[in-house]
């Protein structure tokens, strides 16, 4: 009960200040969305699952063409990238659909920094798993049988905008690895391991090491 009063009052005070942080980068990469490509600011992502398998809308600024995930489903164009897309655990080293700007944010994780508005409305935390995607789980499981009892682990805590692997390699780990620290940061976790995160957070970002 502790842990979880405080850890949501941590939340909603560093969502806060986030947003006051970094409300002059919100301006500056919505002018250079605009101006780099058109279409809208925010990613038209599909939506994400949250705690206890509920899904919601993932807030993220737009770091490639619209529709994008939509166009790599869909367009024959990208059917040996989506062949790729699911074989390196839902990741791409190359993504053709990356503008300019995009590939910018994205290794800096600025596109994430929308999610602070996630927190707020209680749907994600400051620290916590990743936000995966509904086909994500259900394909990466068939591909790696082992990880369903830690998807159910994971799943019983909100995601957050930042975790144990986003500030130890991030993507270059692939989903089974994800996964179990995932899942260990779900049993582990406490508000001192939180603010360890935290503090590594900020050098991810700077570095934007494992970044795609």
């Amino acid at each position: 009960m502790f842990y979880n009063i405080t850890k949501r009052l941590i939340d909603t005070f560093g969502a806060i200040v986030g947003l006051i942080i970094f409300a002059p980068v919100f301006l500056i990469t919505i002018i250079a969305i605009e101006l780099d490509s058109p279409g809208p600011v925010l990613a038209d992502t599909p939506k994400r699952v949250g705690k206890d398998g509920k899904e919601f809308k993932f807030f993220k600024f737009r770091s490639m063409i619209p529709n994008a995930h939509q166009l790599l489903h869909t367009d024959p164009r990208f059917k040996k990238l989506l062949e790729e897309y699911k074989k390196s655990s839902f990741k791409l080293h190359d993504d053709p659909r990356i503008t300019h700007v995009g590939k910018f944010i994205r290794k800096h994780s600025i596109d994430e920094t929308p999610q602070f508005f996630n927190v707020l409305r209680g749907e994600m935390s400051l620290v916590g798993p990743r936000a995966y995607y509904p086909f994500e789980l259900e394909e990466q499981q068939k591909k790696y049988p082992q990880t369903k009892e830690l998807v159910r682990e994971v799943l019983e805590v909100k995601p957050g905008i930042t975790g144990p692997w986003q500030v130890s390699g991030r993507s270059e780990i692939n989903f089974d690895k994800r996964i179990e620290m995932d899942a260990k940061y779900a049993r582990r976790r406490s508000i001192v391991y939180d603010l360890i995160i935290l503090i590594k957070t900020p050098m991810a970002m700077i570095t934007g090491k494992g970044a795609v």
